[in-house]
């Protein structure tokens, strides 16, 4: 009996033990649709994902602007915190935030925030492409910043804050992009995180630092940039209001990590030893490219709509903007206004029993890049391009997947022309590797072995970066080293080759006529 007694109270010690001597790291992601925060638990050889909360994100309409819910966002991320220092209590060493790219919030001179951080997806630049090009032209531009011109850039966004004389411009101290004006509630620092800023078409590709050439020509006010910093620098530690709404001690550090979620994700994919792959973040955006040491800023890299955002590690990743998953979600955002509520799986279901091929599209046709009746409006693309219009809504979202899947192909393509890579292996992370219909259409339509996963590559690839800034790890390779070993990815092979390039041919036609 004393014998069995001891066996326990061992096994009990061993796993607490065990626990004390885990590390674990917060990873605060933000996306479109929600937020969440993570813990990774490291034991010393292996890395577990736990989740903590989750809470909802999404626009909000305030006098006919489009804005985030920022004081919501940031109420969930310190009820995600207080749930983490609760249950891991001194284990905690850090937290890492990211977050979609281009948005931001301005602070006046005692750190009040003005206003409330405008949608990427407002109107209010409408245009303003077209009035930046009176200026400066697309090529002098792109060769500057190595950045695709689209609308809803932070450059753009801030041309509009001009034209519109805009008073909170006028009062701004401080310009943050999203994760940086949570890191700032969080610690109090004023810090700029060097991927997210790339994303905002604002910083030299050669010196990697604000364009205050360009910004002049513009009349954007330098002196509300921030001095940015790295994946894996120490920004501070938390502090303040925030400090005691987590009741954490005085050394939870917070730390710069690929801030923009795509530079998180690219990190997190658990490749090792290899320059040759393609990578595809698939949610509601699917950015799709290549690492590189340098960046490619040729006229035929602007046409082709290639763009060169910074990574961790000092790479730059090499990549093309789709509109990924937002049709999708955006039909389903339609249907449950009018009464019929589906989650994915459902939808993904639906688009397996949709016959295959009967209309083809172009996913980045400016039709569908605003808010909306999305089911009409492939409606109206299939009638203006002379196909047949989807009769229910198992072919709708079946034709707004296959659409993806073959643009996938033609960014594929491009890539090997302007890299001179092979690019084989394709891998897909985020949200979208849980659609195991779309991963098997990426495949068919590339001819590409895919490897899909981690899921939540974007909070693993957020906290191997704090790992790195930490002393934990030393390189992002034995990082990926770690990711494989932690975690199963899943394969897709090609199939039903024949009908997908038939299917591309009459892509790429369709593609030529609009042209």
């Amino acid at each position: 009996m004393w014998t069995v007694g001891w066996q326990k109270l061992f096994y009990v010690n061993q796993k607490l033990e065990s626990m004390i001597q885990k590390k674990v790291y917060l990873a605060v992601d933000l996306g479109a649709e929600s937020g969440r925060v993570l813990a990774g638990e490291f034991d010393g050889s292996r890395l577990e994902l736990v989740p903590v909360n989750t809470f909802p994100n999404g626009p909000i309409n305030l006098a006919g602007s489009m804005h985030w819910n920022i004081t919501g966002l940031y109420k969930g991320i310190l009820e995600g915190l207080a749930l983490a220092q609760s249950k891991y209590g001194d284990a905690l060493v850090s937290i890492g935030v990211d977050s979609w790219g281009v948005d931001y919030g301005f602070l006046d001179k005692k750190g009040h925030l003005l206003g409330v951080p405008y949608h990427y997806r407002d109107s209010r630049t409408d245009g303003m492409l077209s009035e930046v090009e009176k200026i400066i032209s697309a090529q002098e531009m792109y060769h500057s910043t190595g950045i695709q011109s689209l609308f809803f850039n932070t450059l753009y966004q801030l041309v509009a804050e001009l034209n519109e004389d805009s008073v909170l411009l006028k009062n701004a101290d401080s310009l943050l992009f999203i994760p940086d004006l949570i890191n700032f509630w969080l610690t109090g620092k004023r810090k700029t995180e060097i991927t997210i800023a790339s994303t905002g078409q604002l910083l030299n590709q050669e010196t990697r630092d604000w364009d205050k050439g360009l910004l002049d020509k513009l009349r954007i006010p330098t002196a509300i940039f921030e001095s940015l910093v790295s994946p894996g620098d120490l920004i501070g530690f938390v502090t303040g209001g925030a400090r005691r709404e987590i009741k954490c001690g005085n050394d939870l550090k917070v730390f710069a990590i690929g801030s923009h979620d795509t530079a998180s994700a690219i990190a997190g994919i658990p490749v090792v030893d290899s320059e040759d792959f393609a990578y595809l973040s698939s949610g509601t955006w699917s950015l799709m490219g290549v690492e590189l040491k340098e960046a490619i800023l040729s006229e035929e890299s602007n046409r082709l709509g290639f763009t060169n955002e910074l990574g961790i590690d000092q790479t730059v990743r090499y990549l093309k903007n789709i509109s990924g998953l937002w049709i999708v979600q955006e039909c389903r955002r339609y249907w449950d206004s009018h009464g019929d509520i589906y989650d994915y799986n459902q939808l993904t279901s639906m688009a397996s029993n949709g016959n295959a091929f009967e209309a083809i599209i172009d996913v980045d046709d400016p039709i569908f890049a605003t808010m909306g009746d999305m089911p009409n409006k492939i409606a109206d693309y299939c009638t203006k391009t002379g196909q047949k219009v989807p009769v229910s809504k198992n072919e709708t979202i079946r034709i707004a997947l296959e659409g993806l899947a073959l643009k996938y192909r033609e960014v594929l393509e491009n890539l090997r022309s302007m890299t001179g890579k092979k690019l084989e292996t394709l891998y897909i992370v985020g949200g979208g590797t849980q659609n195991k219909l779309l991963n098997q259409m990426a495949a068919n339509a590339t001819s590409c072995k895919v490897i899909a996963g981690p899921v939540q590559a974007t909070s693993v690839g957020n906290i191997i970066t704090q790992m790195m800034g930490n002393g934990e790890i030393h390189s992002l390779n034995e990082a990926r080293q770690l990711i494989q070993d932690s975690l199963e990815p899943v394969e897709y092979f090609p199939e039903d080759l024949a009908n997908w390039e038939d299917a591309y041919k009459r892509y790429s036609s369709l593609k030529n006529s609009n042209n």
